[in-house]
This record gives C-alpha cells, sequence and structure tokens, in this order.
C-alpha cells in the first residue's frame, strides 16, 4: 500500500464527510420528531380508549362480560403498528448519533409511557441539534 503523494486521505477535516453526517443525522432526527408525536397522539388515543371502555364502561359489555370497544378496536393495532416505525426511527437516530445505550432505552420506553414522547422529544432535539451544528461544516 502506497502512502506517497499521489494517494488522498479518505477523510478530511471538515470535508464532505461531516456535511454527509450532519445530512443524515438531521434526517433521522426529522424522523424521530414526526414518529414521535405521531406515536404520542395514538398513545394518548389508547389511553382515552382505555379508560372509557374499563373504568368507565362507556360501551358496555357484550354477551359474555367482555367489554365492548368505544372509539374503536383499530386504535390498539394502529398504535402498536406505529411503535414499531417509532423504533425503526429510534434506532436509526441513536446509532447516527452514537449515544449510549440508556438514550437507546428511554427513547424506546417514550413510546409506551403516557406523554413522555413528547418532553423527550424536545430534550433529543435539542441535544441532536447542538451536536449536529457543533459538528457540521460552517459555510
Amino acid at each position: 500500500m502506497s502512502t506517497g503523494p499521489t494517494s488522498t486521505p479518505t477523510t478530511t477535516p471538515g470535508a464532505p464527510d461531516a456535511a454527509a453526517w450532519a445530512r443524515k443525522a438531521r434526517g433521522s432526527l426529522t424522523r424521530y420528531r414526526v414518529m414521535a408525536w405521531i406515536t404520542g397522539s395514538m398513545l394518548l388515543l389508547l389511553c382515552v380508549e382505555m379508560l372509557l371502555k374499563y373504568v368507565f364502561q362507556a360501551g358496555g359489555v357484550d354477551a359474555e362480560g367482555h367489554a365492548l370497544p368505544v372509539l374503536g378496536s383499530w386504535i390498539a393495532f394502529a398504535h402498536g403498528w406505529i411503535y414499531v416505525v417509532y423504533l425503526v426511527t429510534v434506532f436509526d437516530l441513536w446509532s447516527t448519533l452514537r449515544w449510549r445505550l440508556g438514550r437507546l432505552v428511554s427513547l424506546a420506553a417514550a413510546g409506551v409511557v403516557p406523554v413522555m414522547s413528547f418532553v423527550l422529544e424536545r430534550r433529543v432535539h435539542a441535544d441532536a441539534q447542538a451536536r449536529i451544528d457543533a459538528t457540521a461544516p460552517q459555510g
């Protein structure tokens, strides 16, 4: 392997690699933010459904004594699949920014704890944006 004057380094400080990483990180952050809001909203809707269904028994019960859906049984299925997509975006953001494992766990938990996704989204956005701005080349 030659390291003479004709070879070019694979990475140069502040060159395309940092710019490409910043673009990828911004895309990951945007996808995460959208999915955090969608997941959080669906989780709140699911909580409303569960309260109406099991606490207030607003939909009534069937002949076997099982609570009937109030807003629709589709809410639980939709939240489940949206949560799967949310986990993919969480993993993408986590791996792009190379955060610690604890951050991945807290981000994943935010999709199943009511209101946590909204609170954590603001903190994650601020942290990620600061890191992207500090790493991205200026100009």
